[in-house]
């Protein structure tokens, strides 16, 4: 077991933190980039494009998987399905930005829900996926958790906000480029304590009767990288 945790937990030549950090901060800036051009009365497959021209702009390269806007009721879906095509972004609504660029040779990973107009329940879903990122983090940090015990704990707090928590999005890896040929297994399913700058947290959170969901993910690091409040 050993052998096996120590090898999911290796990086390539080129790791480098302060590389990994700034392809952290990078990918951070261009989803609040993408997120201020995201207009109701878009088309989810536009803001897409317009996603990926902002990135590409930024100095960023459109690496490991596909950049996703989703808009609506398309939040619901697991990263691996496909959008329904066609969706606007109404006046009152929810999108979430899904992105994996890279910067150099260090791999970049992010994702955050916005809401537009209002709607308090659509609000209280965004706000809550990024609050069990952080305890969730918390427990990490504190407790020592597991990969496994990260994502009970995860489920835990989503069902006491009322919500049902997506185990299609497990948590993963990342390193420098390319981190699936080091290690292609999930957080959830990782028995061990993950190390700081490894892993990438993912939550997913959908509501158990109406149609839309709430995303938020980033690298396992301490509060120092955070604004925590």
């Amino acid at each position: 077991m050993e052998v096996a945790i120590s090898s999911a937990e290796d990086v390539g030549p080129a790791f480098s933190v302060d590389g990994m950090l700034q392809a952290r901060a990078k990918t951070r800036e261009a989803i609040r980039t993408i997120a201020a051009l995201v207009r109701p009365g878009m088309v989810e497959e536009d803001a897409v494009d317009m996603a990926k021209r902002t990135l590409i702009a930024s100095g960023l390269d459109l690496t490991w998987h596909p950049t996703r806007i989703r808009f609506g009721r398309n939040t619901m879906k697991a990263m691996k399905q496909a959008s329904e095509p066609g969706i606007v972004l109404q006046e009152n609504d929810i999108f979430f930005i899904d992105m994996a660029p890279r910067f150099a040779a260090w791999e970049g990973d992010g994702g955050a829900s916005f809401v537009v107009g209002q709607n308090a329940e659509y609000a209280r879903c965004a706000a809550d996926a990024e609050e069990i990122f952080h305890a969730v983090r918390k427990v990490w940090l504190e407790e020592q958790a597991s990969g496994q015990e990260l994502y009970r704990y995860a489920e835990q707090q989503a069902r006491q906000r009322g919500w049902e928590l997506n185990f299609d999005l497990p948590g993963h890896r990342v390193s420098d480029f390319p981190h699936a040929a080091i290690h292609t297994g999930s957080l959830a399913d990782f028995a061990a304590t993950p190390s700081g700058m490894r892993w990438i947290l993912e939550i997913h959170i959908r509501h158990p009767e109406q149609q839309f969901g709430a995303f938020f993910e980033d690298m396992l690091l301490d509060d120092s990288s955070y604004i925590v409040a």
